[in-house]
């Protein structure tokens, strides 16, 4: 067993990765066709790293896909029933690439809401408002990053903000999977007021 799962091997996956291994993480990076391509990311990182391809059995609680949105949906669907109980962290921002202008979700939904219509893994959004290279160096002028966070299953929240705080980043909860809806619009980690982690884990208030 490992403790997070990151399925891909770019600039995000890389982010993510150097974050977990700083926090002491044992890793399955998984890449999506070519083994070849973790075992070099797993050898640039150090730490307790397995590596593999898409497909091969999920070894921890958390799981990542560093994708974007049409690849995660792949990813829950070839999955299946094999995320059950498992937190699935949501990085993904829907954009339409073909415009740039809008996103692919429904009116009203986001991702992260579309991604748990289709899997039973406890999806949570974060990491969607930071940027591949702060992520890996964990800080923004000089003062740590910060991980907005937003999800329906308490524990879950719990288990990423554990996560987050390890990597030595601020988390800020904002609610549940319908704030995933804001997170994901341009502009997002500044257009709306946060209250503090403390008093959202604290209370279970989180809407």
């Amino acid at each position: 067993m490992t403790d997070i799962t990151i399925i891909g091997t770019g600039n995000m996956a890389l982010g993510l990765a150097t974050r977990a291994v700083a926090a002491g993480k044992s890793l399955q990076l998984l890449a999506h066709k070519d083994k070849g391509t973790a075992e070099a990311l797993a050898a640039e990182l150090g730490g307790s790293v397995s590596t593999g391809v898409v497909g091969d059995v999920l070894t921890s609680e958390i799981v990542i896909p560093a994708v974007f949105f049409d690849a995660a949906r792949d990813i829950v669907a070839l999955y299946g029933d094999s995320l059950t109980g498992k937190v699935y962290v949501d990085i993904t921002n829907p954009v339409d690439f073909s415009t740039f202008d809008g996103l692919t979700v429904p009116a009203g939904s986001s991702a992260t809401e579309e991604l748990q219509k289709a899997t039973t893994a406890k999806v949570v959004k974060a990491f969607n408002t930071t940027f591949a290279a702060t992520l890996a160096e964990g800080t923004v002028g000089g003062q740590p990053l910060d991980v907005l966070i937003a999800g329906d299953d308490q524990a879950a929240i719990e288990a990423v903000v554990e996560f987050v705080v390890a990597a030595g980043l601020t988390p800020i909860v904002v609610g549940t999977q319908r704030r995933a809806q804001q997170l994901e619009q341009p502009g997002s980690s500044t257009s709306f007021s946060l209250p503090t982690i403390s008093s959202r884990i604290s209370s279970g208030t989180l809407r």
